[in-house]
């Protein structure tokens, strides 16, 4: 599977949020998403699932449209998991990760045997098998990532979007989700999308990254060549050093950031030439 965007805008009025956004992801690939805070980056997520229509530009599903297929169609293969957040509702995990099925049933078709199979083995995937039974209020904020996780593969999709996942969480909790991500793209061959605030965890997981500017536009490619000092310098107004290290003889990049720079928020990343065949 290839998903695309091309030439993505979106904005409200006069205000534009995102303009010429272009990018494409496939299986087994984790793209992860970069920018300062207010640069657009859910609204982003949301036009490109087609939550919010681009002003101009599409995105494209293995070459077709998401506007010419439908939301049925889209769903079954797209599977979203938003910022987590404390929740009252009274559901228990299992029930919780198995309403992830609604994707594949009829407007009033209850679950099956297979349908609750599908919700246990989910379950299993992401390790939290002993959550089965507590309901999501008495859960931590990182018991409940993963529960939203296991929901949106208890679908079976071919590319998850993740909206910030390993936001708010301590540092197991963070490495949980990210080894997770890692491991379903790499051994399932699931696509992901994911919305980041930490350069550190899209070079540790991503092939690919789309940097986000003030300005609406971004900057998209390999992961090493678009997180580099001088991007980091640029988007954020953050003075940074990339180390690399090596340990257990597994290698790693550190990003340090070092000092608030003035003000350059008026500056715009250069634009990159997209293959969307990549």
């Amino acid at each position: 599977m290839i998903f695309s965007v091309e030439n993505g805008h979106f904005g409200y009025g006069e205000r534009k949020i995102l303009q010429n956004i272009s990018f494409s992801v496939k299986d087994s690939e984790v793209l992860t998403i970069l920018g300062p805070n207010g640069v657009g980056k859910t609204t982003l997520l949301k036009c490109m699932m087609g939550l919010l229509p681009w002003n101009q530009g599409q995105t494209l599903l293995d070459g077709r449209s998401l506007n010419s297929m439908k939301p049925t169609e889209v769903w079954k293969r797209i599977a979203y998991v938003p910022q987590s957040k404390a929740t009252a509702l009274s559901y228990t995990a299992f029930e919780m990760v198995l309403m992830g099925r609604s994707a594949r049933l009829g407007l009033f078709a209850q679950p099956t045997k297979k349908d609750y199979h599908i919700a246990e083995e989910a379950m299993e995937q992401v390790g939290i098998t002993h959550l089965a039974h507590k309901h999501c209020s008495r859960i931590s904020g990182g018991e409940l990532q993963m529960v939203l996780i296991a929901r949106a593969l208890s679908t079976h999709p071919k590319m998850l979007v993740m909206d910030e996942p390993e936001s708010n969480l301590d540092f197991k909790n963070q490495l949980i989700v990210l080894e997770t991500i890692q491991r379903l793209s790499k051994e399932q061959g699931i696509a992901s999308i994911v919305n980041t605030h930490y350069p550190a965890h899209a070079l540790k997981i991503a092939d690919k990254a789309l940097l986000l500017d003030y300005h609406g536009g971004c900057r998209f490619g390999n992961v090493e060549e678009i997180v580099s000092e001088e991007n980091m310098r640029k988007a954020f107004n953050v003075e940074v050093k990339i180390l690399d290290y090596v340990h257990q003889n597994q290698a790693y990049k550190g990003v340090i950031p070092l000092s608030i720079l003035p003000d350059i928020s008026s500056y715009a990343l250069p634009q990159t030439t997209v293959s969307h065949s990549a």
